[in-house]
């Protein structure tokens, strides 16, 4: 592992041929987390110019927080809440709403309208906790939606980084998420 990147395997800038930790436009990548992080801190600055989040571990509030806290524009972060039970939201945050974790159908067509917000080749999606839908839904069935999300961020050229918990899953399914992916990264 690169310790200065914090990568496990990592991509280059066609341009400047300089390392990039999150790849040019259209890069998707597998964040490796540590059960209590917070995702988006391990993002760089441009990423919060236009930000789609899909979150399936944090409340919107929890992460206007913590984004407010650190000084960001909370007018350029979207949310699709992925929560067994939403509560009252009524933040700054752009927000899509709620669906339930097991919901896949739900969570693609609110995510689906999200990403109408994004721009291609500056904007990013985040997925905060790929393995909170393996606790509602089947492997499998996971597996498609995955593939399916990646796709879509992909093809809108737009860079995807999915976070998941690489022990709190098996090896089997942290290596099929990886091979959806053209990255992978450790969380720093």
């Amino acid at each position: 592992m690169d310790d200065a990147a914090g990568s496990v395997s990592g991509v280059f800038d066609g341009e400047t041929r300089t390392r990039e930790r999150f790849g040019p436009a259209g890069t998707q990548t597998l964040l490796r987390t540590p059960a209590n992080a917070f995702p988006l801190a391990d993002l760089p600055e441009r990423a919060y110019e236009n930000l789609l989040v899909v979150a399936a571990r944090d409340h919107p509030a929890k992460i206007e927080r913590r984004l407010a806290r650190d000084g960001r524009d909370l007018a350029t972060v979207g949310v699709v809440p992925v929560i067994p039970a939403m509560g009252e939201y009524d933040g700054d945050l752009w927000t899509a709403d709620s669906v339930r974790p097991g919901d896949l159908t739900g969570i693609g067509m609110r995510f689906s309208d999200a990403l109408g917000h994004v721009e291609s080749e500056t904007g990013w999606v985040v997925f905060d906790a790929l393995g909170i839908l393996l606790m509602y839904s089947e492997e499998n069935r996971v597996c498609r939606f995955f593939q399916t999300l990646v796709n879509r961020v992909r093809v809108k050229g737009v860079r995807g980084v999915y976070c998941v918990n690489a022990e709190a899953i098996s090896d089997e399914m942290y290596e099929r998420f990886r091979s959806l992916c053209d990255a992978e990264y450790e969380m720093r």
